[in-house]
C-alpha cells in the first residue's frame, strides 16, 4: 500500500510539474488578450463630434454604446446600414459625452450623450434604438444604459439588439416572456441566466414586435435591414443592400442558418490567446470618408482572431456618414505592418507618404469589406484561425480564397515545450534530492 501511494504521489507531482509552466504563462497571456480589447485611452484626447443637421420629418435611429465600450461591428455595421438607407436621422449615443473604446482599440466619439438626445428630441424617444454587445454585461456600470433602455421602451421606441446586446435587454427585463436570439457562443449561458426568455437558435434575427434581436455580430446587418423594411419599406432595404454590397439580403424574412457549435478546430483560439506571444502589431491608418463597415471589418476581424493586435494611427477623422474617430498614436516605427482600410484610401494611395512602410491597401479590389481582411488574416496567420474568426463573426466564408498555413503549429508546440521543460526540471530536482539522500 505504501508503494502504491508513493507511485501515485510521484505521478501527481510530475503531472503538476508538466502543467505548471503552460498554465501559468498561458493564463497570463490569456488574461492580457481579453483585457486589451477595450483598453481605455491614456491621453484623455476628446475631439468634438461633427454636428449634423437634424431632419424632424425623418424617424430617428440611435446606436447606444456604454461607457466601457462595445463590439465594433455590432455598433458600426447597423449604423452604416441605417445611415446609407437615407431614411433616418442616425446618431451614436452614450451615457456621457466622452470617447468610447470599441473592439480592437478604435475610439469612437459619440454624437450625443443621453441628455443631448433628450434635448434634441424634446425628451421624446427615438424611433429606433440599436443595442450592441457591451463588455460589462451584468456589471453595475451598465445600469445607466439599462435604465435608459427601459425609459425608451416605455415611450414606444423600437429596440434592436445585436449579438449579446440581447443580454443587455434581458438584464433590463425587456425580454421577459419574449422570443429572442443571441450569439451562438453565449446563447446557452443565456438559457440559464435568463430563463423567462424563449431563446431561439438557427436564425439570424427574431422579430418579436417592438423588439428585434439578432444572432452574432454580422447578423446585426440582417436585423438592420429588417428595421429598414419595417419603417422605410422593402424597396429601400433592397437598394441599401445593393449599395453596401451585402449579397445575403432576403426580403421579409430572416436568413436561415445552421446553428454553430464549438468544434475541435475551434481550440485554435485557445492556442492564439494563451501561447501566441509574438502577436504582430498592426497600425490601422484612419482616413477621412472611410465607410463604417470598412473600419469594422479591420478592427473586428483581427480583433476576434485574437492572433494579432491593432492600433488606430493617424489623425482624428470623420467617417462616410459623419462619425468621429480618434487614433491612439501617429504612425510609429515599432509597427509590424501598416494596414490601410477603405476603397477611397486605396484609390488615393493615402499612406504612400509614410516612409519605412509598405502599406497594405486592403480594399483596393471589389467585394464586401470583410472579404479582403479575412483573406489577409489567412495569409498572415493560418486558415484555422480565419475559419474560427468567420464563424465568430457569423459571416459566410465559403466564397473566400483562404490561403496560408492550415494550423499554427509553432504556437501549438509551445505549451508542449513548456510541459517538457517542467518535467525536466522536476526530474532534475528529484535526482538531486536522491543524491543528497
Amino acid at each position: 500500500m505504501r508503494a502504491f501511494f508513493r507511485v501515485t504521489l510521484t505521478v501527481l507531482a510530475f503531472t503538476v510539474a508538466a502543467l505548471a509552466l503552460p498554465l501559468t504563462l498561458g493564463g497570463i497571456t490569456l488574461s492580457a488578450s481579453f483585457e486589451n480589447r477595450y483598453t481605455p485611452r491614456p491621453d484623455g484626447v476628446v475631439p468634438k463630434p461633427v454636428r449634423r443637421a437634424h431632419d424632424p420629418a425623418k424617424p430617428t435611429a440611435v446606436v447606444v454604446v456604454g461607457n466601457e465600450g462595445a463590439v465594433v461591428s455590432d455598433t458600426l455595421a447597423p449604423y452604416e446600414i441605417l445611415a446609407a438607407a437615407g431614411a433616418f436621422n442616425v446618431y451614436t449615443v452614450a451615457p456621457e459625452a466622452r470617447p468610447v473604446t470599441l473592439t480592437g482599440g478604435l475610439d469612437l466619439i459619440p454624437d450625443l450623450s443621453f441628455a443631448d438626445l433628450d434635448s434634441l428630441l424634446s425628451s421624446g424617444a427615438p424611433d429606433v434604438v440599436v443595442v450592441p454587445a457591451l463588455p460589462d454585461l451584468g456589471e453595475p456600470t451598465t445600469r445607466p444604459v439599462t435604465d435608459w433602455l427601459r425609459r425608451q421602451s416605455s415611450k414606444g421606441a423600437l429596440l434592436m439588439s445585436v449579438c449579446n446586446g440581447s443580454g443587455v435587454l434581458a438584464s433590463a427585463g425587456l425580454l421577459d416572456g419574449r422570443h429572442a436570439t443571441a450569439h451562438w457562443l453565449r446563447i446557452g449561458g443565456f438559457d440559464d441566466e435568463f430563463p423567462t426568455v424563449d431563446w431561439i437558435r438557427g436564425t439570424r434575427y427574431v422579430d418579436d414586435g417592438n423588439i428585434v434581436t439578432t444572432a452574432g455580430i454580422l447578423s446585426g446587418i440582417d436585423g438592420a435591414f429588417r428595421i429598414t423594411e419595417r419603417i422605410a419599406g422593402t424597396e429601400t432595404a433592397r437598394k441599401t443592400a445593393e449599395a453596401v454590397g451585402w449579397t445575403h439580403y432576403f426580403p421579409g424574412s430572416s436568413t436561415p442558418m445552421a446553428q454553430n457549435t464549438f468544434e475541435a478546430a475551434d481550440t485554435v483560439v485557445g492556442f492564439n490567446t494563451a501561447f501566441r506571444w509574438d502577436k504582430p502589431r498592426l497600425g490601422v491608418l484612419l482616413t477621412s470618408g472611410i465607410r463604417e463597415l470598412e473600419l469594422a471589418a479591420v478592427f473586428d476581424t483581427y480583433g476576434q482572431s485574437l492572433a494579432v493586435e491593432t492600433t488606430a494611427v493617424g489623425t482624428p477623422i470623420q467617417s462616410r456618414h459623419g462619425l468621429t474617430f480618434a487614433p491612439r498614436t501617429a504612425v510609429a516605427d515599432d509597427l509590424d505592418r501598416l494596414i490601410v482600410p477603405g476603397a477611397d484610401a486605396a484609390a488615393s494611395h493615402a499612406a504612400d507618404r509614410y516612409s519605412g512602410f509598405s502599406p497594405v491597401y486592403l480594399h483596393a479590389g471589389p467585394g464586401f469589406p470583410f472579404d479582403a481582411v479575412l483573406e489577409d488574416l489567412a495569409h498572415t496567420t493560418d486558415t484555422a484561425t480565419t475559419r474560427w474568426t468567420a464563424r465568430t463573426l457569423e459571416y459566410p466564408s465559403a466564397h473566400l480564397e483562404l490561403g496560408g498555413a492550415s494550423w499554427p503549429w509553432t504556437v501549438t508546440l509551445r505549451p508542449i515545450g513548456l510541459a517538457v521543460l517542467g518535467l525536466l526540471a522536476a526530474l532534475g530536482i528529484r535526482a538531486r534530492y536522491r543524491r543528497r539522500a
